[in-house]
């Protein structure tokens, strides 16, 4: 991999306004400007190019350890890099579960040998992710991992009490629990969206009520508490005008969307490809209307990509027996660059407030998300946003291949990632 070496970034659309230069120097930006000296600097000529923030992930499934077949922390992170991304939050349902300090510490410490991206583990709120009993909460925390952020995703936190004493634990140092919002009663044996596209394929549905039910308790349950809620691939028009209202309440609630809830409908079910098996499912074109309105306006504050890597057997079946998820760190600047600013709905600006500064602020992730501005660490990322291609998953860093996007034109390409100044990312290629 790369070292550290003083850069100097040329001609770059900083945020995507005029073109500059910025000096690295030291693994963090030493100037910003115009006409900057080249004096003992490799340069990189970033003509046409948008430097960014180094994205961050607030949702990502690493796999390791445990299923290793799908995905490792080092094949994981690599992907994040080549997708832009700098810092990723590993969610929790690894095996063994990321339940105690031991296993937090060591996804983060594979994190750190990996050295493509910085690896932040999410621990689980309950005990082996079962909902029945609070998990080492404070242990993890006070782990080496310093763990913030709290996670039973996969599955729902659905007793009340449990979700209190949850939110009023991590109250004391600040943490957050974030909620996958699914009443399990009302999905069970759920296999897509509930709606006219079900109802004709003869599937059982996952009700828009059953993610919005959740949404509403938790909310309240968070103002009660006076705590931090955050809501996990928020999906349908009703969670977004809930978590609006929440909103106004003043009370300390966030919510995440994923790009391909952005971009892609349940009528794509109807060709009854796995790949399109998701949880939560696919939704309705009104909801990704609704979704892409309330990112523009930051109601929802962040993207996420819940980059769920499967292998090939785990996709490659009839619909029922398929697991749920989807790949997305390679793919997930592209598909916003294509809903959002292609459309007129975010600019350069906006996309890295809603893909670095406000994911590094909800898991208090220091050293990302940062402004480009001297003294801040180099963790940057230059996009092309002029390449168009078309995705092939052949040519993907992460071990799987489950992408929804195969075949699909998509804009933008990531031709450089920093991690505080070492090239991670160089010419489109891992360093």
């Amino acid at each position: 991999m790369s070292q550290t070496q003083r850069t100097l970034i040329r001609g770059a659309h900083v945020l995507g306004g005029a073109p500059g230069d910025v000096l690295i120097d030291g693994g963090a930006i030493a100037e910003v400007g115009t006409g900057l000296p080249a004096e003992g600097a490799r340069v990189i000529d970033a003509a046409g190019l948008v430097l960014l923030p180094g994205l961050v992930d607030l949702h990502t499934h690493l796999r390791e350890p445990g299923r290793e077949d799908s995905e490792t922390v080092l094949t994981g992170t690599r992907a994040a890099a080549a997708g832009g991304f700098t810092a990723v939050h590993a969610m929790a349902n690894t095996f063994p579960v990321a339940d105690t300090a031991g296993v937090v510490e060591q996804v983060w410490r594979l994190g750190r040998e990996s050295g493509y991206c910085d690896v932040q583990p999410v621990g689980a709120v309950t005990v082996g992710l079962e909902g029945k009993q609070l998990a080492e909460l404070g242990a993890m925390h006070d782990s080496a991992a310093g763990v913030v952020v709290f996670s039973d995703d996969g599955k729902c936190v659905d007793d009340a009490v449990i979700m209190r004493r949850a939110l009023e634990y991590v109250k004391a140092f600040d943490g957050v629990i974030a909620q996958h919002a699914q009443e399990p009663r009302l999905t069970e044996g759920a296999q897509m969206n509930e709606g006219v596209v079900s109802a004709e394929l003869g599937l059982t549905g996952w009700p828009a009520v059953a993610e919005e039910a959740i949404i509403a308790r938790d909310v309240l349950l968070a103002a009660h508490v006076g705590s931090r809620v955050h809501v996990c691939h928020l999906s349908t028009a009703g969670s977004v005008e809930l978590v609006r209202w929440a909103k106004s309440k003043g009370w300390n609630v966030t919510a995440e969307v994923t790009p391909h809830h952005l971009l892609l409908t349940d009528d794509l079910v109807r060709s009854y490809d796995p790949v399109f098996k998701v949880n939560p499912p696919l939704r309705t074109e009104a909801d990704v209307l609704a979704l892409r309105e309330a990112l523009a306006d930051g109601t929802i504050d962040c993207v996420a990509t819940d980059h769920a890597p499967h292998p090939h057997e785990d996709k490659d079946c009839e619909w029922g027996a398929a697991a749920m998820g989807m790949i997305g760190l390679e793919t997930a600047l592209s598909v916003v660059q294509h809903a959002m600013v292609d459309t007129g709905l975010l600019d350069w600006a906006a996309v890295a407030d809603r893909m670095s500064a406000r994911p590094a602020a909800i898991g208090r992730l220091a050293g990302h998300g940062r402004p480009i501005a001297p003294g801040e660490p180099a963790n940057l990322t230059l996009v092309d946003p002029a390449h168009r291609a078309v995705v092939e998953p052949t040519a993907f860093v992460s071990r799987s291949r489950n992408t929804p996007y195969r075949g699909l034109e998509l804009p933008g390409r990531v031709v450089h990632t920093f991690l505080r100044g070492r090239a991670t990312v160089l010419d489109g290629e891992l360093a």
